[in-house]
Order: C-alpha cells, then sequence, then structure tokens
C-alpha cells in the first residue's frame, strides 16, 4: 500500500469513527439529562400531587421539598402566616400559604427544610415520570445502536490498522537506523552482533539488495569468560568473513550512503575513520544472549530470568532446572488426582493466555503435574485416599509415604534420601562452577569450586559413618539403616569412619572423611580467606533439601485429615505397626464390629465420619470434603511450588550462576500483519 492510499484510508476512518464518537456523545449528554429528571421528578411521584397543582397562583405562594412536617407546622404556627397548609408523604412536603413567596420561606428558615424545584408539565407526577423513562429507553436504544456500528467498524479496521501500524513502525525503524551507523562523505558502517549460524543468511540477503555497493565483514567470533573480557581480538578481514564458527559473531556491513555505487570507496583514511586501525570494536562488551533450549524446556526459560538472564560466558541452568524442580514437586504431593487438576490448570493457561510469561507458567504447571502423577501412581494415591494402590499395585504401591505406622520407616528412609539429593543436586552446581573456572586455570577451578566439592562429601561422608556418634542411627546403622532391609533392600548400612587416630585432649577419632573435608577448607583459603567463614554451608545447604521430606509428610497429613472427617478411619493392628484403612465400603464402627481385616485385629475407631452420621453429615461432609482438597490443592503450590523453587533459587543457582546477560533486540521487524512485497 503507498502512502497516499494509507493517508486517505486513515482520513476515511477517522472521519467515520469522529461521527459516531460526536453521535455517542451527543446521547450520553442527552441521557444523562433524562437521568437527573427522573431524580428530579421521584419525590413529587412520591408526594402525589399533580404538577400544575404546585404552581401559577397569584395570592398562594407553594414550597415542596423535604423536612419534617411537625417542625415545619410548629414554626408556621409561631410566625405572621395566618392562612396554609400542608401535605406531607415520606418525608416530602408541599406548604401553601396566603402570603408571598420570602415571608413563606423566611418563616420555616429554622426548619430542616430542603426546597426542590417544581420541574415543568401539567400531568401528575407519575405520568411525567413514565414519558421520561420511554425517553430514556429509547436513548438507551439509540447509545447501544451507536457502540454496536463502533465494534462493528472496529472489527472491520482492525486488521488494516494493525497493519498500518505495523508499516508505520517499520518506516520509523528504517528513518531511525542511520542514527546509530557511524558515516563520512560517501559511505556509512554499521556493527553490532548476530549469531554465527545466521551469518551467512544476512550476507546474501545484503548483497542480493545492494549488490556490490556493500562491504560485509565478520569481526570475530566471540569467545569471552565469565567477566565479559575478549580472549583474543582479531583484525578485520575487508576481504571477506573471518573467525570460526561459534555462537555469536560481530558483523559489519559498509555501503555508500547513496546506495548506487558499484562498489565501496577503498580510501585508507577512511578504513581507518570507520574500523580505527582494523582492531575490533566491539570486545569491550559481552554479546547478547539467546537461549536455544528444546521444545519442552522452554517454559522454565522465564524462571530462571526471574533471577536473570544467562550471561553469554556462563552456563544456561534452564535445562537443570527442568530435570530437577518437576521432580521435588511431584515428589512432595505424589497424588494422582492432584497432578491431574495441576496438568488440567496448567494446559489452560498455556493453550489459552497469550502472554508468553502465563504461557511459560502453563507449561512448567503442566510438568509440575504429570511428576505429581507420576508418583501418585507409585504412592498408591489419589486425592489422599489409597484405592489406586489396590486398583494398580494389589494393595502393595512400591513406595509409600511413611504417613502411617505401619510404613513409619518410610519417613525416615524419605528424610535420607532428601540428603542425598541435596548433595547431588549442590555437586551439580560447583561442578557447572568448576568447568567455569577451568576456563581461567586448573588451579582456580581447584581452589574456587573443588574447595566446596571437598569440603561436602567430606564432611557428609562422615556423618554418614556416624560422626562420632553424633549423627542419627538411622544414617549409619545397621539396625536401624534405612537400607537394611526395609524399606528398600540396597544392603546400605553407612560408610566406614576410617578413623586414622585420636584428637589430642578431645579424645576423639579423627576420621579420613574429615581430612578431606580440611583439605577442601585450605584450598578454600587459599582462594578467598573472606569465604572461609561461610564453611558450614556445606551442611546447612544439605540440610535445607530436607524440606522434601517435611513437606511431603504435612500435605499427606492434611490429605488425610480431610479424608478423615468425611470417611473416618478404623485402625488394623499388623505384625510391623498399626495400619489405617477409611471407611468408604464400611462405616468404621461396623468393621470395629467384625473385629478382624484381611486376617488383622480391627483395634479402634479413629473417627467415624460425617458420611456415615445421617444426612446432615454427608451434607456438611461434602462441604468439608471439597473445601478442605480445594485448601491443599492450593498449598500445594505455595508449600511444594516454593519450597522448591527455593532450593533451586538459593542453594543451587548460589553455587555457579551469576546472570546479567542482555537480551538480544535484533535489528528489523517480524511482520505479522504485512509482507514484504
Amino acid at each position: 500500500m503507498t502512502d497516499e492510499a494509507l493517508d486517505e484510508e486513515l482520513e476515511e476512518i477517522r472521519q467515520e469513527v469522529n461521527e459516531l464518537d460526536d453521535r455517542r456523545d451527543e446521547l450520553e449528554k442527552e441521557l444523562r439529562d433524562v437521568e437527573e429528571q427522573i431524580d428530579t421528578i421521584d419525590p413529587f411521584v412520591t408526594l402525589g400531587i399533580d404538577l400544575d397543582l404546585l404552581r401559577g397562583y397569584d395570592s398562594i405562594s407553594v414550597l415542596v421539598g423535604t423536612g419534617d412536617v411537625d417542625a415545619i407546622e410548629a414554626e408556621l404556627a409561631d410566625s405572621e402566616v395566618d392562612t396554609y397548609d400542608t401535605f406531607d408523604e415520606d418525608g416530602v412536603v408541599a406548604i401553601f400559604a396566603q402570603t408571598d413567596r420570602e415571608t413563606l420561606q423566611d418563616a420555616i428558615l429554622g426548619t430542616a427544610f430542603t426546597e426542590l424545584t417544581v420541574p415543568s408539565g401539567e400531568t401528575d407526577p407519575e405520568s411525567y415520570r413514565e414519558e421520561l423513562v420511554h425517553q430514556k429507553q429509547q436513548l438507551e436504544s439509540k447509545l447501544n445502536t451507536v457502540e454496536d456500528e463502533l465494534e462493528d467498524l472496529r472489527l472491520d479496521v482492525a486488521g488494516f490498522l494493525l497493519a498500518a501500524e505495523e508499516k508505520l513502525a517499520i518506516e520509523v525503524q528504517k528513518s531511525e537506523a542511520p542514527l546509530t551507523f557511524a558515516t563520512m562523505e560517501n559511505a556509512f558502517i554499521a556493527e553490532g552482533w548476530i549469531p554465527d549460524d545466521d551469518y551467512e543468511t544476512f550476507e546474501q540477503t545484503i548483497r542480493s539488495e545492494v549488490d556490490e555497493a556493500v562491504d560485509v565483514d565478520k569481526l570475530e567470533v566471540a569467545d569471552y569468560d565469565e567477566h565479559g573480557h575478549a580472549h583474543s581480538s582479531e583484525e578485520v578481514d575487508h576481504g571477506g568473513s573471518g573467525g570460526a564458527a561459534a555462537e555469536a559473531s560481530t558483523t559489519t556491513a559498509r555501503a555508500d550512503s547513496g546506495g548506487a555505487a558499484e562498489e565501496t570507496s577503498t580510501d585508507e583514511s577512511q578504513k581507518e575513520t570507520v574500523a580505527d586501525g582494523g582492531l575490533v570494536t566491539m570486545n569491550d562488551e559481552e554479546p547478547p544472549v539467546v537461549q536455544d533450549n528444546p521444545g519442552p524446556v522452554r517454559p522454565f526459560e522465564d524462571l530462571v530470568e526471574v533471577v536473570n538472564r544467562p550471561k553469554y560466558s556462563e552456563f544456561d541452568p534452564t535445562v537443570a532446572f527442568f530435570l530437577t524442580f518437576p521432580a521435588f514437586y511431584g515428589f512432595m504431593i505424589g497424588d494422582l488426582g492432584y497432578g491431574l487438576l495441576y496438568f488440567l490448570a496448567g494446559y489452560g493457561l498455556y493453550s489459552k493466555m497469550d502472554g508468553d510469561v502465563l504461557k511459560s507458567l502453563g507449561g512448567v504447571t503442566m510438568w509440575a503435574g504429570g511428576f505429581t502423577m507420576l508418583f501418585g501412581v507409585l504412592y498408591g494415591e489419589v486425592f489422599g485416599l489409597h484405592q489406586l494402590g489396590e486398583i494398580v499395585w494389589g494393595g502393595n504401591p512400591p513406595i509409600h509415604k511413611g504417613l502411617q505406622p505401619v510404613y513409619g520407616e518410610y519417613a525416615i528412609a524419605w528424610l535420607t534420601i532428601s540428603l542425598l539429593a541435596g548433595m547431588l543436586h549442590l555437586a551439580a552446581g560447583w561442578i557447572f562452577d568448576f568447568v567455569a573456572n577451568l576456563g581461567h586455570s586448573l588451579w582456580d577451578a581447584l581452589t574456587e569450586s573443588g574447595s566446596w566439592l571437598l569440603m561436602m562429601f567430606g564432611l557428609w561422608a562422615w556423618v554418614f559413618s556416624g560422626a562420632n556418634g553424633a549423627a542419627p542411627d538411622f544414617l549409619y546403622t545397621a539396625k536401624e539403616g534405612i537400607f537394611a532391609g526395609h524399606p528398600f533392600a540396597l544392603g546400605f548400612t553407612g560408610l566406614p569412619a576410617f578413623n586414622l587416630f585420636d584428637i589430642p585432649v578431645l579424645g576423639a577419632p579423627f576420621s579420613a572423611w574429615l581430612a578431606v573435608f580440611f583439605v577442601g577448607l585450605v584450598l578454600l583459603a587459599l582462594a578467598d580467606p573472606i569465604e572461609v567463614v561461610e564453611f558450614l554451608n556445606v551442611f546447612v545447604n544439605v540440610l535445607s533439601y530436607t524440606r522434601l521430606a517435611a513437606v511431603l509428610l504435612a500435605k499427606a497429613g492434611m490429605a488425610f485429615v480431610v479424608n478423615l472427617l468425611f470417611f473416618g478411619v478404623y485402625v488394623v493392628e499388623t505384625g510391623h505397626g498399626a495400619e489405617w484403612h477409611f471407611g468408604i465400603n464400611h462405616a468404621p464402627q461396623y468393621m470395629l464390629e467384625q473385629e478382624v481385616y484381611h486376617g488383622h485385629e480391627v483395634t479402634e475407631v479413629m473417627f467415624g465420619g460425617l458420611m456415615h452420621s445421617g444426612i446432615a453429615g454427608v451434607v456438611g461432609g461434602l462441604l468439608v470434603l471439597v473445601l478442605g482438597h480445594v485448601l491443599v490443592l492450593v498449598l500445594g503450590v505455595t508449600s511444594a511450588g516454593l519450597q522448591g523453587v527455593r532450593l533451586e533459587y538459593v542453594e543451587f543457582f548460589g553455587k555457579f550462576f551469576e546472570g546479567g546477560g542482555k537480551q538480544y533486540n535484533p535489528f528489523g521487524y517480524e511482520r505479522n500483519y504485512t509482507t514484504e512485497e
């Protein structure tokens, strides 16, 4: 579309919109006037006296208003007004007096009387009000018609206006582009970053447009350290592209200012002015960042950017976030029913929302819901009930949450596994930092990152060997070791102590594991003595991961209480401890009377259940059941979600991630409503 045609079309739309807008303003003004008249006539409708009887007298004055009729009559009785009469209806008072208007007003001056203006009209107030209401309805109908015409016009021209806006935005961008170019008498130069994979396409496109009047050079391929400093500088190769394939390249395009010359000026003075003597001109700042993660991982990029965009020189933690956060979340909630609702909610956000952040949040929620369903199947639970385990696993799911006494050892198991998961998670963070520091030197990697790894593994190996008797028994003894045969039969009963000697004075043995810890501490001191004061982080950070087991048991307990109140629970005594069963098929009291359930003694009724307490109990119980599970569902986000994110941001990211990368915002416009033809 030409500029002239665009101007004509925009002018026609503007005139049509202005006409409709003016009509709407007039109708809205008339509607306000009519509504004010209706408000004015309402008291006279209440009074019930015809309007023509309230004015037009020669010797009688009439006042109409709101006030206390008793107070008004008392004032009139004490005044000079001898002949008067009042009419009152719900606080609306009409005063008729044989005197002039000013004298009547002075006579009732001491009362709380608010005078009303008598509307024009000769009919009774009710009929007059009906005419006004009818007029209001007509105006509202006309106003709706104008609004509909505006909406139809909006729908008709929306595509054109979006295309016009896009066209004008492109023109503005083209017009402003030369402001960022270095210009000379016969040529200009533009320099910027471009993904190295796109360089050939970029060069071919530029040359196809301006033929030999342009010179496109690759100045350098980005190779930066974590501080944003270039490892090397390359001289500009004016004969063609230079450098090797990498993530980003500094590219310069030179052309004559008129765009019609067949070749670029080769004056040496101009070359030095443009390229600063042939040296790279952009190596003092880090290149912009384009995150290139697989499709399923991309929703997690926005969660990473909550902290900061990764720098070009550092590891992008998005994939690690994707691999761990949904697993943490699913482990803590672990319920097929809740997971399905999370997944559906995430799908709704992902499919219905337009904003990138909300779509990403939906994608993350879908993954969290998927892992919640997966763990729910392994736990054999759906909305806190164990019927899924009966159906899928024949009553014996592979794992349990550990809430019931009969499965109490699982609670201890999850506590220990949370510690192990924390060690692995933190180790991954320090390993990423170790690899990054290798870019400086092996010594930097050992002292700044390897030191923390040695400290963590040394200290926790000592703990798992008993910590000279200070560690909990279940971490290292054969009697209560979580891997000693139940629930996970892996045969692990703790690590050997490897005691080297007894510490003088204290008399306590010194373990080889502690030696590893102190080697790491010395390396840390050599790197940065100030960080030595934080040496206990290797202990505290790992302990933070016990929140995984804590939230697991808390959410399981909440769901259990909700189901307990509705279904009721009876207790069966087994050889391994008390086993709790919901009264879904039979009332708990009935099971107590039967005395035996699947060969085990029914010992008590924990709660009879609202479901078995009559109609009122069922109605109230259903309310408790629904609201209770909704509460658990919401708290799953605020507890499991926030705790999982905290482990990622505070514990994991803090080991290697700094952020501060610049977003890649290339010159050009992504067309959505126009074409280049």
